[in-house]
């Protein structure tokens, strides 16, 4: 019986729902078999993906997959789920705000926190059964509970138990970051693993860091009621974006009563009796404010100092990670990784990607033939404000580093009639193509579904469709994304050149 009980507060239906799938009290690990052919550690996405496409490729194959703490990692317990299903309660406020130039009258209107939060509990616990022992153990999979490490060349060990392996996959995913400051860790204070927690709205919330989960969550705890103040340490909040991006999301927030502080260093937190209070300096000058709760996000850091790399001649850095080539094969050939633990790119979308690419790696790549690199993976992102930010390819900084000659096409949402009916102006399209050709090296998108609009250049891009394709593409009207179609077509006419023209008006008069 596994003796480590889990508990994820407020310990409601919900929530013990969630337990009983994910990590269930009862659950005994089974006896390994003599030999696996792949051991997995960690299920979050990276770690699922693999094991459950290795097993359903139905090829007889052994593989055990090991977890410590929930199945689902950190998309399902903590992340993408929890923090998505509150966002769409802040998107209706948002829409409230708005509301009187659409020509509805609205009256105070009251929150219920509380339910806002049982709501997310409900839907996350509905959506755990993909995610379950269970349905993994249904695989075929042998699936164990418990803190692993490798023991030697050939085995891992979980909770006393030893599994050979003939290939392994670190897949343990990543964790917040605290910051080395004075008095953090005396006061009480969130992470993202700890703020679905809460059943009653904090009155006021300091965000530590500005990027896109400390971004998109104080634009919602504002939304829903806190005095939010955002303490980010460079000029801009999402600074790794788009100029002109963040400029709107943070005039957005500054419009919302967002309180910024920006440039800034936090140099003390310490508990008064008025509440949390926070020193720090910013543009030069030292300040401090108080508020009841902080929510810390300046970054997530690999989860990998259990393993016993060492043991097995896996090269890692702490803040990194572990360290993989093109393949996502450690320096130990025959262990690979995939996900939080390796990639820069901390995303759901990639770490599903990376492990399809350990499935073909592992298995499928005889004497090193055939294999895929994640290098080649197209990539996009969405950092979900309202109104969301997606990219996807190379930024113009990129672009200019690599010495590419490249041409921007801007298409500003206040032009696009769907756009104007929805009160949705705020915004744009920005697509970086190669000069004198229409090869698509990148775009930037801020939309209310810029999330949703950045695929269709991604799929463009993957299948080397440049921006001639997408002209031809038919879009219905209206919808915010004819702003693409508009970007496509304004390529177009750079080709109608005086040259261009004159055949053209030939051409007319001989039809």
């Amino acid at each position: 019986m596994n003796s480590k009980i889990t508990e994820i507060l407020p310990s409601d239906q919900y929530n013990q729902q969630l337990i009983s799938l994910v990590h269930p009290h009862d659950w005994i690990n089974p006896n390994p078999q003599k030999q696996y052919d792949l051991v997995v550690i960690g299920a979050g996405t990276a770690g699922l993906v693999v094991a459950a496409g290795a097993a359903g490729l139905d090829l007889g194959l052994k593989i055990a997959l090991i977890e410590k703490h929930l199945m689902g990692g950190d998309c399902l317990n903590f992340g993408c789920v929890p923090s998505k299903a509150i966002i769409r309660s802040g998107k209706i406020i948002g829409e409230i705000l708005k509301a009187e130039k659409l020509g509805i009258k609205t009256q105070e209107n009251e929150i219920d926190f509380a339910y806002i939060m049982e709501r997310m509990r409900k839907i996350r616990a509905g959506i755990s059964h993909h995610d379950s022992a269970q349905r993994f153990k249904n695989l075929g999979i042998d699936v164990f509970f418990g803190s692993a490490h490798f023991f030697d060349q050939n085995t891992i060990e979980v909770e006393g138990l030893k599994l050979h392996y003939k290939k392994a996959v670190i897949a343990t995913g990543a964790k917040p970051i605290i910051p080395n400051i004075e008095g953090i860790n005396d006061v009480n204070f969130y992470t993202n693993e700890t703020i679905f927690s809460l059943t009653k709205l904090p009155p006021s919330l300091a965000v530590m860091g500005g990027g896109a989960i400390g971004s998109e969550l104080a634009q919602v705890f504002n939304r829903l009621g806190s005095q939010v103040t955002l303490l980010h340490k460079h000029d801009y909040i999402l600074n790794k974006e788009d100029k002109q991006a963040r400029e709107i999301i943070q005039n957005t927030f500054l419009q919302e009563g967002i309180n910024l502080i920006l440039n800034s260093q936090i140099l003390k937190v310490e508990l008064t009796e008025n509440g949390k209070k926070i020193d720090y300096i910013s543009n030069g000058q030292k300040n401090s404010i108080t508020v009841s709760d902080i929510l810390v996000c300046i970054g997530r850091e690999p989860n990998i100092k259990e393993l016993n790399l060492e043991k097995v001649g896996v090269e890692y850095d702490l803040k990194k990670g572990v360290k993989i080539n093109d393949y996502l094969q450690t320096t130990n050939p025959r262990i690979f990784a995939a996900g939080d633990v390796c990639l820069g790119e901390k995303f759901t979308h990639t770490a599903d990607a990376a492990a399809r690419i350990v499935i073909k790696n592992t298995l499928f790549s005889p004497f090193g033939l055939g294999k895929a690199k994640f290098s080649d993976l197209i990539i996009p992102r969405v950092t979900y404000t309202d109104p969301e930010v997606a990219h996807v390819g190379k930024s113009p900084h990129q672009l200019v580093t690599e010495g590419l000659d490249f041409n921007t096409i801007t298409v500003l949402m206040d032009k696009v009639d769907r756009a104007i009916t929805d009160e949705e102006t705020e915004g744009f399209v920005k697509i970086y193509h190669q000069k004198n050709s229409d090869k698509i090296l990148g775009a930037t998108i801020v939309a209310s579904h810029a999330g949703e609009m950045i695929s269709e250049i991604t799929l463009a891009m993957v299948n080397n469709i440049g921006l001639n394709g997408i002209s031809k593409v038919i879009h219905s009207y209206p919808t915010q994304a004819e702003a693409i179609k508009k970007a496509a077509d304004a390529y177009r006419r750079t080709l109608l050149t005086p040259q261009s023209r004159r055949i053209l008006k030939l051409l007319s008069k001989l039809t």
